[in-house]
């Protein structure tokens, strides 16, 4: 019977250090309860396009822009303000460090198009579909002054940018999926910054409505819009902007993120 005792004591001791290592890695790992951790959003060949979007792009020159522009089902003429110069299957830009291809250049710039569209409305749906936010309708979507850890973040309403810098924090390997049901807006001057490792590559912004990014603001991450992006005099951004209509810029830079 003693042997039985003790047995059994030694269960329960053993019981407790895994219930104790468990909320040991939940409260200290930075793990989101919903597992997104190291999980991104699969952009496919829309990846390799810095600046897509459907029914056109603007620039207010001289806009510097690094990657390559994706424009379909459109046609070429509704690039307004780069003075393209077109070769076939492609165009270029004093403007762009790369290329510019829309639906009505040579084969096979229309059927890569058209992939590339849809696998951006693919990324998107993906992204809105994600479900047990770690966070819902933070601070009421004024997030200005805020330090984001990794997780699913998810908006019912619009989410302003204003007062203060946003700060997202992680390692290389963490992911950011915020999801946004109205309009995403980032003041004037002020800039989403990057720390503790934490790349561009891996920050999802999903937006239903529009997205603006006042004059002379930074902004880090892919953009999944369903409407237009409009980024303002002297802005910058590194990521992506992947937008289901329009793309206006003035005077902007935009760079491809790291790989």
């Amino acid at each position: 019977m003693k042997k039985t005792k003790n047995v059994r004591r030694v269960l329960v001791a053993m019981f407790a250090i895994i219930i104790l290592a468990v909320s040991f890695i939940g409260c200290e790992g930075g793990i989101p309860s919903t597992g997104i951790g190291s999980t991104v959003v699969d952009l496919g060949s829309a990846g390799d396009f810095v600046i897509l979007a459907k029914s056109g792009v603007s620039t207010v020159p001289s806009s510097v822009i690094t990657g390559d522009l994706g424009l379909s089902p459109t046609a070429t003429s509704y690039y307004t303000g780069f003075s393209e110069t077109l070769n076939g299957t492609s165009a270029t830009s004093t403007q762009v460090t790369g290329l510019l291809y829309a639906a009505d250049m040579t084969s096979p710039t229309p059927s890569n198009l058209t992939t590339a569209v849809a696998d951006m409305e693919t990324a998107y749906t993906f992204a809105a579909g994600r479900t047990l936010p770690d966070e819902l309708n933070l601070m009421s979507g004024l997030i200005g002054g805020q330090n984001l850890a990794p997780g699913l973040y998810k908006w019912t309403s619009s989410v302003n940018i204003s007062g203060a810098n946003l700060t997202l924090t992680g390692s290389a390997t963490d992911t950011w999926i915020l999801q946004i049901d109205g309009d995403l807006t980032l003041a004037s001057a002020l800039q989403v910054t990057l720390a503790g490792g934490a790349l561009a590559k891996n920050i999802f912004w999903q937006v239903a409505g529009s997205v603006s990014f006042g004059a002379t603001s930074h902004f880090e991450g892919i953009i999944l819009g369903k409407t237009n992006v409009e980024v303002g005099t002297g802005a910058s951004m590194n990521g992506r902007l992947l937008a289901q209509t329009s793309i206006a810029l003035d005077q902007a830079t935009v760079t491809q993120p790291a790989p």
